[in-house]
């Protein structure tokens, strides 16, 4: 019988070939190579109110690098909604995470309030998204900013992070606050932005 570090070894090995291989299929989908670092979601982590969060949307979950951690400290009454445009990241998520808090999402983040309300869901308190933006066309950019701020409570917060300044006019078109922090503990230094409507 396989130790519980061995089968974690597994998963971890599994995901990160997953993620490579689609980085080289799909490389406007991701942005990276490889998954965000420890030190990168450790920071985003420190950004949530865990106690007042009920209701958390990550866009572009991947492999579940984030998604796991969120879960880790997510309430026990709180739901976590994921959406993923990858099929195959989708049916690994699926695979690899059991947790009734848990719902994912094959579609995109520019219908977020819409998947809201087909899972009868209410605003959002924080949304944490990894999508590669200066990837993405711009019209389609500004849709899903321009979503991500409506699907938020007034006292919400859009946590993004990104690999260069592409997206800050975006966001400040949108966002009342916009609040840029650098993390150099990443494979590629990444910026992060924290917007509040």
């Amino acid at each position: 019988m396989r130790s519980q570090a061995s089968k974690k070894s597994a998963v971890e090995t599994s995901a990160a070939a997953l993620f490579a291989r689609n980085f080289f299929k799909h490389p406007s989908m991701l942005g990276s190579v490889i998954p965000s670092s420890r030190f990168l979601v450790k920071y985003l982590m420190k950004q949530v109110d865990w106690n007042r969060a009920r209701l958390l949307v990550e866009f572009g979950p991947g492999v579940g690098t984030i998604t796991r951690e969120i879960l880790k400290r997510l309430r026990p009454d709180a739901v976590l909604l994921v959406i993923e445009l990858n099929q195959e990241f989708v049916q690994y998520l699926r695979a690899t995470i059991r947790d009734p808090r848990l719902r994912i999402v094959h579609g995109s983040a520019a219908d977020v309030r819409r998947i809201l309300a087909e899972h009868d869901l209410a605003r959002a308190d924080y949304i944490i998204s990894s999508i590669p933006y200066s990837l993405i066309p711009t019209p389609q950019r500004q849709r899903i900013v321009t979503e991500s701020r409506h699907a938020l409570k007034a006292e919400g917060a859009l946590l993004v992070f990104q690999y260069n300044r592409a997206l800050l006019p975006c966001l400040k078109s949108s966002f009342s606050s916009v609040k840029l922090k650098f993390q150099l503990w990443n494979i590629l230094p990444v910026l992060i932005f924290h917007c509040t409507p």
